[in-house]
């Protein structure tokens, strides 16, 4: 098993969205957060020789992370068309040779209907702009359809909510562990030119 640190390497030539929009929330995932959960996620054996879905996946940085840690395959699905062609490119730009397929949908309704076991990996809009509160819950509503567990990213604060929801959904968190998401200014409302934010980080084990 590659190292966090080369997997991070790998994942810096990832390119971020060209025009990015505030209603999707669509701030690129940093490589360092992604190889992050990718290699937790590894070594609990939820990657290698499964099928891994990113939902939300945007320009594709964690499908592409799961991608470099042997799944037997990795479906991406996003709604804006432009991101996937980015998500195309930078599969290019990283050089794996796993399968992966770039869907266009919404992951909140999302089309898939998987037999074999599935790994969800996402970072979620966290509901930050004024109308889309609570966001990420749709997302977690998706993971709990179609996944035997899921990681997924939410802002700091979350613990009480992800528990009750996954308690709620026949599901458990197993585990939880805090990240920094280093965040670029690109929206005109962005005071500063770079922010550092505090996540968390669940693993849910889901009973389908």
């Amino acid at each position: 098993m590659a190292t966090k640190r080369a997997l991070e390497g790998k994942l810096a030539v990832v390119a971020g969205f060209e025009n990015p929009q505030a209603s999707l929330e669509q701030y690129p995932t940093p490589p360092g957060l992604a190889a992050h959960v990718v290699h937790i996620a590894d070594l609990q054996g939820d990657i290698q020789g499964r099928t891994v879905v990113d939902l939300g996946t945007g320009t594709g940085m964690l499908a592409l992370g799961a991608a470099l840690r042997g799944p037997a395959r990795v479906v991406g699905l996003e709604l804006d068309r432009a991101a996937l062609d980015t998500a195309r490119a930078n599969q290019k730009r990283v050089g794996t040779t796993t399968p992966i397929h770039w869907l266009h949908g919404d992951a909140t309704r999302a089309p898939l209907c998987i037999e074999e076991p599935v790994t969800v990996v996402m970072n979620p809009p966290f509901g930050a702009q004024d109308g889309h509160e609570g966001a990420d819950r749709a997302f977690l509503v998706t993971a709990a359809d179609i996944a035997d567990v899921s990681y997924s990213v939410h802002n700091a604060g979350s613990q009480e909510f992800v528990e009750a929801f996954a308690a709620d959904n026949a599901g458990e968190v197993t585990h939880a562990f805090q990240a920094t998401f280093d965040l670029d200014r690109q929206f005109d409302f962005h005071e500063e030119v770079k922010r550092e934010i505090e996540t968390e980080v669940y693993r849910i084990e889901w009973r389908n």
